[in-house]
């Protein structure tokens, strides 16, 4: 297969630049370098605020031809980024995309596409959204809200922009995970199933796009300030309010929680970011499958490199071979 070689001759070329092959990369583990992102197209969704918002101009002030996507435009979010593209000269599309709806998606994608004149070189689902509280009391409306969101949102926008790529046998797909993709708090809800489940996706996903030389990269952040802490609290609280004791009456202690959510502390959001430019900037081919992100504990790596070490020793000499040891670099 083409794309096959192509991976292996790119990893050979690279091998004494590229990032060490492993499941699970540290950010202290890449030295430091301004990426260039000169002729790199990106769709972000999400970019109203958060990793999305500062992905957008961080790569556009790399180089890369950007379109930040949000729901509910117009709204003051978007004009003041476009404000920023034009007072900076930066290369930024505003384009209307929810991620919950499969119409928006296809127009927004398709808009994209013809502004940039071909497929879009790198997809980053960064859309996502948490409620707070026991499995027991996640309504299905609200179990729903957080899969159609975190997942299905994700695979809608996945299987718009894969046409274009495949066509192009390139590309680059990036999912924001969590590490709580990897490891369970209790009494986030479905957030981490979710994630779990948007994992999965990514894994089974960069083995099948192998053969078409496109790379999937999932990035785990820890805990960084963003509005996801004040839009859980509030999201968390409508849950409360519509909930039925028969539910919360087991959970005093973890209910009384619910609202009062904080996270990050100090830590630097744009961290996330630079770890995305990173990915995107490295050879097709030699990119890691899992990237956590933080300055402190990332508890998932672990976990990261025995699941790598599993699929290699279990379907490494099967059928599946050459895509599993491409995809984990071995």
């Amino acid at each position: 297969m083409p794309a096959l070689d192509r991976r292996t001759l790119l990893a050979g070329a690279a091998a004494t630049g590229a990032l060490a092959a492993t499941a699970s990369i540290a950010a202290e583990d890449i030295v430091s370098v301004t990426p260039d992102l000169s002729g790199k197209s990106i769709l972000i969704t999400g970019c109203s605020s958060g990793f999305g918002r500062l992905a957008a101009e961080h790569f556009a002030r790399l180089g890369a031809k950007v379109f930040a996507t949000m729901r509910n435009l117009p709204r003051a979010e978007a004009t003041d980024l476009l404000e920023i593209a034009y007072m900076d000269d930066l290369d930024i599309n505003v384009i209307g995309i929810d991620v919950l709806s499969d119409e928006e998606v296809a127009a927004g994608v398709a808009k994209a596409e013809r502004l940039n004149r071909g497929p879009i070189d790198v997809l980053i689902n960064n859309a996502g959204i948490s409620y707070g509280g026991p499995v027991e009391i996640q309504d299905l409306a609200a179990t729903q809200h957080t899969f159609d969101t975190n997942v299905f949102g994700p695979q809608r926008m996945i299987r718009a922009v894969l046409p274009g790529m495949r066509a192009a046998q390139s590309g680059l797909i990036i999912n924001v995970s969590s590490q709580l993709g990897r490891v369970i708090v209790p009494s986030y809800g479905m957030y981490s199933p979710s994630k779990f489940a948007l994992e999965a996706l990514s894994e089974g996903l960069a083995y099948e796009l192998v053969p078409h030389g496109i790379d999937v990269n999932v990035i785990e952040p820890g805990g960084y300030p963003t509005k996801i802490w004040s839009n859980a609290n509030t999201n968390s609280l409508a849950l409360l309010e519509r909930a039925d004791e028969t539910h919360t009456s087991g959970y005093t202690a973890l209910i009384s929680m619910l609202g009062q959510r904080t996270g990050g502390g100090t830590t630097d959001p744009m961290d996330v970011p630079r770890a995305m430019a990173d990915v995107i900037a490295m050879p097709a081919g030699t990119r890691p499958l899992r990237r956590p992100v933080h300055p402190g504990s990332k508890p998932q790596m672990p976990i990261n490199d025995l699941t790598a070490r599993v699929q290699v020793e279990w379907l490494g000499e099967s059928g599946f071979g050459p895509w599993i040891k491409a995809v984990h670099n071995v």
